[in-house]
């Protein structure tokens, strides 16, 4: 599923090609791409009709469109989801789910959706701090370490005042969004920390390293345009990323770890995989893994 650096690739492309543009029409060509807007699809191509996309913003992994009448068109990726901007004569993708085209006649926006895992839905924009305004399902959401306002010391006294895993922590966004599977464990790797490592045994110290290695290796991989295994993940243009090329932990078991040489390992983890170096990063004392 698409991180941060993903989604902020995605984010950017967006903003250069639909912002302060006006809607001309909206096609929902599969229900389940709308089906957290509970008034249906043609309550949803009528609302956007007319329209203009103010901004196109982010917090973590969540996107929307602020429009011109305080709402918002929330935008989940989901597994396999991808916003593109196309011109209006393209032939349509075998699995496009919603089209958009704009009043200037320019490139219409499709969002193709190969498992229809993701979609779209408006909704109501709500003031926060710093006159900041978000949609209503983003306010449980935590700033992400990209952003101007994120705040250090709210991070490191709360991961270290959870009682859970170091890894589960850093995958919490309501306490810090935007980090998934693959850069949770680059910031481990990094940090040279466990992944079970109790979140009552982290020093001050070892969270302010994961949160500055977290910064690290998204900031990166934001500037490779991302992290792509498969065709599922692509920037508005269908374009790949590459930061899959400098992975030193995620889907490198079996692989030399990069720092000191050691076999990487694969570990089952909340019906998932976590790698890790076993050296580099030694199982905690007393900790029983499942």
């Amino acid at each position: 599923m698409p991180e941060l650096p993903e989604v902020e690739v995605v984010r950017r492309g967006l903003d250069q090609w639909v912002t302060h543009r006006q809607i001309e029409s909206v096609e929902v060509l599969h229900s389940r791409a709308v089906r957290n807007h509970l008034a249906g699809g043609k309550d949803f191509c009528r609302r956007l009709s007319g329209r203009t996309i103010n901004a196109v913003s982010r917090r973590g992994k969540f996107m929307w469109f602020a429009l011109d009448d305080d709402h918002a068109v929330v935008t989940h990726l989901g597994m396999s989801g991808q916003v593109l901007v196309q011109e209006p004569e393209a032939e349509r993708e075998k699995h496009l789910r919603i089209r958009v085209t704009f009043q200037d006649g320019g490139r219409a926006m499709h969002f193709v959706d190969q498992r229809t895992f993701g979609g779209m839905a408006i909704e109501e924009l709500v003031e926060v701090e710093h006159g900041q305004r978000i949609p209503v399902s983003v306010l449980h959401i935590a700033r992400d370490p990209l952003d101007p306002l994120f705040d250090p010391r709210t991070f490191v006294d709360g991961i270290r005042a959870k009682n859970t895993q170091v890894k589960r922590a850093l995958l919490d966004q309501n306490l810090i969004s935007g980090i998934g599977n693959i850069y949770a464990d680059e910031t481990l790797w990094r940090s040279e920390i466990h992944w079970a490592l109790p979140t009552s045994r982290v020093t001050k110290v070892q969270a302010e390293t994961l949160l500055r290695n977290s910064i690290d290796v998204m900031s990166e991989a934001l500037a490779q345009g991302g992290t792509s295994f498969d065709s599922l993940y692509v920037n508005v243009n269908g374009e790949s990323g590459y930061f899959s090329r400098d992975l030193n932990a995620y889907g490198r078991e079996g692989e030399p770890c990069d720092r000191c040489g050691s076999i990487m390992v694969r570990e089952s983890f909340a019906n998932r995989s976590s790698f890790r170096c076993p050296r580099c990063q030694p199982k905690p004392r007393g900790i029983q893994l499942d």
